[in-house]
């Protein structure tokens, strides 16, 4: 069978006109010739009546001690809320179609409720209903255990419900829609001739979703590029394909020639804190000790550089005053410098090329912009600002690399 994923976003689904659209997309699919399966989020953003978020505020609101387990069984409704709403939908317009919840679909996860990793796909029942002629259409973030229990899979799920039965099922693409046309190379809020991109590696994309950039979750992108299952992200508002997600050759074929950009998108994490802590003479321990106990305390730690005469890192604004406070027991005096913000520029053509990060500090410097701490990986540059320059550091180094300008492949 010619197997196609769409899968639809909370904003895709958020009122009468958008579905109408949604059903546009399934319509034009099929004329297309495909095997279709659909995944669906929650409808609307929090707010709405079922979106996950206004779920997790109805807990909150009622004494906020709902257990994971009882927890992930109010959470899984508001995506089979949006499957059976969207069913009725497409059954009025012809099209034959059958609802599944994650764990009817094969998508069997481990026991860490609110938050499980999918273990396996056994999508038998998708399957049969792709061969009757059915259009599946799947509750995303969602699972269940070996035991039957229903779980949910955290943010992002419904990007990794989608992806796991692309590659389950062996499909020819997954599509994801959501209220943007694309990767774009930067935020538009900041940027404002930012540009839609045609084509990004599985590489680039997990470290612009990792860095920032919210459009599909990269873990959804880690598990398309396992099996070279390749994504489009795409607007439901327009009929474009949008941006294909895919493997380094195939980006460099469909440019007609070794794709040579240096940077692909430049995205920003606001709301971080930086942490230093010195050693003193012999303490030769700190770094464990430091780290030791962020972890023992569930604080996540980012942007580390360790050295002889101490560390720092980050982390997020709201963990900041715990962390100073569990340095203190330890007897550090930590210098904390809050409100601070990740910048990122993302590019898998940067491995190894000279003069990347000249080009950085010289538009950042030129700015008046103090870059706090810096780090690199072969596809990334991180720069750590204070959070009031965020918008302004974005916006020099999309200008400075003139993402603006280049026609993408």
């Amino acid at each position: 069978m010619k197997i196609l994923v769409q899968k639809f976003g909370g904003t895709s689904l958020a009122t009468p006109e958008l579905r109408e659209r949604v059903a546009h997309h399934v319509r034009t699919a099929l004329d297309e010739g495909y095997r279709l399966v659909v995944v669906v989020s929650a409808m609307g953003r929090k707010g709405a009546p079922y979106a996950t978020d206004t779920l997790l505020e109805w807990v909150k609101n009622n004494g906020d001690a709902l257990p994971p387990r009882e927890m992930d069984l109010l959470l899984h409704c508001g995506e089979i809320i949006s499957a059976s709403v969207l069913a009725s939908l497409l059954r009025s317009k012809g099209i034959d179609c059958c609802v599944l919840t994650g764990g009817q679909a094969g998508i069997i996860t481990n026991n860490d409720h609110t938050n499980a990793q999918i273990i396996t796909v056994n999508p038998v029942r998708v399957r049969q209903e792709l061969e009757k002629g059915r259009v599946p259409i799947v509750a995303g973030f969602q699972g269940r255990t070996t035991e039957g229990e229903i779980t949910t899979l955290g943010r992002g799920g419904s990007d990794t419900t989608a992806t796991a039965l692309g590659v389950a099922l062996g499909a020819e693409m997954v599509d994801i829609f959501t209220d943007v046309n694309g990767i774009m190379t930067a935020d538009p809020r900041i940027v404002e001739d930012a540009v839609a991109l045609n084509t990004v590696t599985y590489t680039e994309m997990c470290n612009l979703a990792f860095q920032g950039a919210k459009v599909i979750h990269p873990r959804a992108v880690e598990i398309a590029m396992q099996t070279n299952v390749p994504i489009r992200v795409r607007s439901t508002l327009a009929d474009s394909p949008g941006t294909l997600v895919t493997n380094q050759g195939e980006v460099n074929r469909l440019a007609g020639e070794v794709n040579d950009r240096l940077i692909t998108g430049i995205t920003q994490v606001p709301g971080v804190t930086q942490i230093k802590v010195h050693a003193g003479e012999g303490q030769y321990d700190l770094q464990l000790k430091v780290f030791k106990a962020m972890a023992e305390n569930g604080i996540s730690i980012d942007f580390i550089n360790v050295n002889p005469s101490g560390v720092a890192y980050t982390v997020f604004d709201e963990w900041a005053d715990r962390a100073e406070a569990l340095l203190r027991d330890l007897g550090f005096e930590a210098e904390l410098n809050r409100n601070c913000a990740k910048v990122s520029a993302v590019g898998a053509g940067i491995a190894g090329v000279p003069g990347v990060m000249a080009k950085i500090v010289e538009a950042l410097t030129d700015e008046d912009i103090q870059i706090l701490q810096s780090a690199d990986s072969h596809t990334t540059i991180w720069v750590l600002v204070r959070g009031e320059d965020m918008h302004k550091a974005v916006r020099a180094l999309h200008r400075k690399f003139e993402l603006h300008k280049i026609h993408y492949q």
